[in-house]
């Protein structure tokens, strides 16, 4: 008895603090909205405007600092005036989105960008940290373009362990930071050594976990010598993962050697303890029928298309509202 009562006690004053803390996020959301609007209003006004705008934000932030704090340094009231300018409804602003959320999306200049990261983050209650996380794995863009959206949103909505190599394998993958250009005409050689120079980028693509083991591995089979592009070994699964790279679209002689990579890994460097050899095709254009029938069922090779650039704010949009579309009709069902 005693037990039940304090801790429904307890809980109600946790539940308490946290709406008082999500009330407080709120008016101070609020109250710096209302200072942008006013900033703008006051620069709308001035005369000379360019001169006015430029001088007007120190202006401020000398009158404020010593009685408000940092606060509102000149560099928090231009964040200020910006949320303003990019938010200009007030009534539009959620309440479950704090100032952290907010400066977050400042940062964002497609306005369905914005639109669809402010969704997901109140549907799913994300953290400004977890916001965060979901841009910098580039959600929005990986969502547009991947064939399997439920499991990007799957895995983007809560930190998943992986418990199969299909967890650990992301399709598509970006690969802008190499600076090769779409229309350029590379090697394999070329899209290698890319990698390699962009190896700490390439690694944080892949996704965590993942260790660097060696690149061109020689491996010598009765006579023949093969090279494996780039060998990894992710620790969270503890086994190697094979790399090979095609410039072109994946056929099934290609799955097939990459097979044969694995095999070896398996039966020569696995270790007792440890999982069998994942591989991964990483190839421009992929046909998903011709994987499926050049690979046994259950096989831990995989072909994952990239991307060089990122898809256009059209493409973004078009994919996007599809996928939402689809996801509402799943729901009329």
């Amino acid at each position: 008895m005693e037990r039940s009562i304090i801790s429904d006690i307890q809980a109600i004053i946790h539940s308490s603090r946290v709406a008082a803390i999500r009330s407080i996020d709120y008016e101070r959301v609020i109250m710096y909205w209302h200072i942008g609007k006013r900033i703008v209003e006051e620069e709308q006004g001035g005369y000379e405007r360019a001169v006015y705008g430029e001088r007007l934000i120190p202006y401020i932030s000398e009158q404020l600092l010593p009685k408000f704090g940092s606060a509102f340094s000149a560099r928090n009231l231009s964040y200020f005036r910006q949320f303003y300018r990019i938010f200009p409804i007030v009534n539009a602003l959620r309440s479950q989105l704090s100032w952290t959320h907010y400066r977050s999306l400042l940062s964002m200049d497609s306005v369905n960008k914005r639109a669809f990261y402010v969704d997901q983050t109140v549907k799913n209650n994300w953290s400004a940290r977890q916001l965060n996380r979901q841009v910098d794995t580039q959600l929005y863009e990986r969502l547009s373009l991947s064939t399997d959206k439920d499991s990007v949103m799957a895995a983007a909505n809560k930190e998943v362990y992986p418990q199969e190599p299909k967890d650990i394998v992301k399709d598509p993958m970006f690969l802008e930071f190499l600076g090769l250009k779409q229309e350029a005409a590379y090697y394999e050689k070329d899209l290698e050594a890319a990698l390699i120079t962009h190896l700490q980028e390439f690694m944080l693509e892949l996704g965590n976990g993942y260790s660097f083991v060696a690149r061109q591995k020689r491996i010598h089979l009765d006579g023949d010598d093969f090279f494996i592009d780039l060998v990894f070994y992710n620790r969270l699964l503890q086994c190697f993962v094979i790399i090979e790279l095609k410039t072109h679209k994946v056929t099934h002689q290609d799955l097939g050697q990459l097979q044969m990579y694995v095999n070896y890994y398996d039966r020569i460097e696995k270790l007792a303890h440890e999982t069998p050899t994942i591989g991964i095709l990483l190839c421009l254009e992929k046909n998903d029928t011709v994987v499926r029938f050049s690979l046994p069922d259950k096989s831990n090779v995989f072909a994952s298309k990239y991307h060089l650039y990122l898809p256009s704010e059209e493409q973004l949009s078009r994919e996007i509202q599809n996928e939402m579309k689809r996801r509402e009709d799943k729901l009329d069902e």
